[in-house]
């Protein structure tokens, strides 16, 4: 029960398949609020926040374990195991995509279909690989964390949330990040961007499906394209949607897809 108190595990919904809900950088498990009713019906929902998001145990953050995405790949493991859980669909916004690739290579046994929405590789460019990033784009991202870490939430959410003509989504995220220990979300930060998980992503071999977004500012379409090479039973899905948060900009897409891929992927 620690571990679920740890993570503030909600279970939701109904049916003999398992769907668990991945939450990005600076977000919690309510930013699923309008995906969540579209399949608990069908599906058990199981909603989370890592340690440090929402309404985690804050006291739980170990910088040591969380200095690595495996940290977190294994809070993801231990929940399931808590819950003794088999054979999950998993769904992980940005970040939690690669969090969701190393838990899937350790233990595939929990997974059935990954589900990624936005997901990276790499951040940084890396001579051919282009992953949106020059180093002086994220020294300066660190720099600004460090030194007004508000005002950076408040001119970075926007321009990661995209759709500019509804900047209530932009404010949505700016709260979200703001409301994040500053400290954690720091150590977060870097862990995501500078993370190198290419190499991994050959020894996926949970079918997995992604969701590219057009006019991604973190996870731009050579990304989606180097991922979809990369996975061994991948499928690629460009939305028409923009930005980098289509689960709260377009969540009837979002929804449209995931439910035809589950469809063909059960004939």
């Amino acid at each position: 029960m620690e571990i679920l108190k740890r993570n503030n595990v909600r279970v939701l919904g109904s049916g003999s398949q398992t769907m668990v809900f991945a939450h990005g950088f600076g977000c919690d498990q309510n930013m699923w609020r309008f995906i969540v009713p579209e399949f608990q019906d069908h599906y058990k929902i199981i909603l989370f926040d890592y340690v440090g998001a929402g309404h985690s145990d804050l006291s739980a953050y170990n910088s040591k374990r969380y200095s690595t995405l495996r940290g977190y790949a294994k809070d993801v493991i231990e929940i399931l195991d808590e819950l003794q859980l088999k054979k999950s669909i998993f769904i992980g916004h940005s970040v939690s995509a690669m969090i969701g690739t190393l838990a899937a290579i350790e233990r595939p046994d929990l997974f059935s279909y990954m589900i990624f929405i936005g997901p990276s590789a790499r951040y940084l460019n890396d001579g051919e690989y282009i992953g949106g990033f020059e180093i002086s784009d994220l020294e300066g991202i660190m720099n600004t964390m460090d030194n007004n870490y508000l005002g950076w939430a408040e001119t970075m959410a926007p321009a990661i949330m995209g759709n500019s003509d509804r900047p209530q989504l932009g404010e949505e995220l700016t709260n979200s990040f703001c409301a994040t220990n500053p400290t954690i979300a720091k150590e977060f930060a870097k862990v995501t961007f500078f993370s190198d998980n290419r190499e991994d992503l050959i020894k996926l071999k949970v079918p997995t499906l992604s969701l590219q977004c057009k006019d991604d500012v973190i996870a731009p379409m050579e990304v989606g394209h180097y991922i979809d090479s990369q996975i061994p039973d991948h499928t690629l899905e460009v939305l028409e949607a923009t930005g980098h948060c289509p689960h709260l900009s377009a969540p009837e897409e979002v929804v449209k897809v995931i439910k035809n891929y589950l469809k063909i992927k059960a004939t």
